[in-house]
Formats: C-alpha cells, structure tokens, sequence
C-alpha cells in the first residue's frame, strides 16, 4: 500500500483550474489504488510555519553540528514536524497555479521549510548535494492563463515547472509526471485544452 499526499498551492477553491485537475487525478488514482491512503496538505490552511530569524539560525547551527537552542529550537521543531508529515508519503500531487512567472509563494515557503540537512538533502563538501528523498515519485499539475510554449516573450516566461523540477530533482525524487493546462488565449476557446488536461489527469494517475 502506498501513501499520496496532495499539496495543494491554490487558494482559489472552486474556481481553481489546478484544483480542479488535481481533483480529477486523485478520483482516477483512487479507482485505480482503492487501498492506498491518500492526505491533502492544503498550504493555504494556516498551519503551514513561516521560516523567518529563528528558523535561519536553526539551520545553520544544524549544519555547523550544533543543537539549536531556544526560539531556534521551537522553529526547528516546526519544520521537522512539517518534513514528517510530508515524508511519511512515498507520492506526491501538486497542484500548482503559475504565479507572476513562478510558483505562489505559499509553495515556496513550504519548499523552504522542508528543504533542510539531514531531512530532504545532505551535503559534502566535495561531492556537494545529495537528495534524500529517494524512492519515491511525483505528479505535477501545472496550470497558467497567460503564459503558452511558443506564445512569445509578450505572454511570460515559465520558472513554474523549471524550478518544481530542478527542485525536486535535486531532493532526490528523480520520477516526475506533468499534466499542464494553459488555455490559448488567441483562440478564446479553452474547453478542448481542459478537455486535454483533464484527460492526461486521468491518464497520469492511472498509472501513477
């Protein structure tokens, strides 16, 4: 049995086209995977901690072999708390909006807080960087309204599916499927898009 967490980076309930997708990905993933257990981490819930001072300090008393002492302590706990929480999966759905470019920061806050040593990576001076979170794989739903391959410098730019990638990548989660819906604009006509994209959700997680 495995273990799906859904991180959800959209706060726009209903009306969210990332939400929405992601939504017809995890009916398909549970037909197809009845007794695996499936979790939703909504970013926008409130729970989510902030990395501020004390988090700083913490992290780099951690890596100079140091315990972290005081307000450090507490906000270390909180990240560890929130790295378990998403550890404790072996896949992962994120549902992400394009956001000026890039991702909501609610994302990347959340990259922030996870992305700590001994927990997603460990580092050599030598050998630099190595992911821990290895053996498991993730599907990205990715979703923009401006922003098109080939529409032109005019229309953006994309460093949403660039960074989720190098992103992942480098935490060690090396097998990662994409379901993309970015409507063309020119056309007016965005229903045969989401009709795609809703297509490739559930082709995605039927094998996923």
């Amino acid at each position: 049995m495995s273990r799906l967490l859904h991180v959800s980076a959209s706060p726009r309930g209903a009306r969210s086209e990332s939400l929405a997708l992601a939504a017809t990905f995890l009916d398909t993933y549970r037909e197809a995977n009845p007794l695996d257990d499936v979790d939703t981490l909504d970013l926008w819930d409130g729970t989510l901690p902030d990395f501020g001072p004390a988090a700083a300090a913490a992290k780099m008393a951690v890596f100079a072999g140091e315990e972290p002492q005081g307000a450090a302590a507490e906000a270390w706990a909180r990240a560890v708390e929130t790295f378990r929480r998403f550890d404790s999966h072996d896949r992962y759905l994120f549902s992400v909006p394009m956001w000026n470019a890039g991702i909501p920061y609610v994302l990347k806050q959340f990259i922030d807080v996870v992305s700590q040593p001994g927990m997603v990576f460990s580092f050599d001076p030598v050998a630099g960087y190595t992911g821990l979170l290895t053996g498991k794989k993730a599907a990205l739903v990715l979703t923009s309204a401006v922003y098109g391959p080939g529409r032109g410098p005019a229309f953006g730019s994309d460093f949403q599916a660039p960074y989720l990638r190098d992103w992942l990548a480098w935490a060690g989660v090396t097998e990662v499927e994409e379901v993309h819906f970015r409507p063309d604009l020119a056309t007016a006509d965005a229903a045969a898009a989401r009709d795609r994209a809703h297509e490739d959700a559930r082709r995605v997680a039927a094998k996923f």
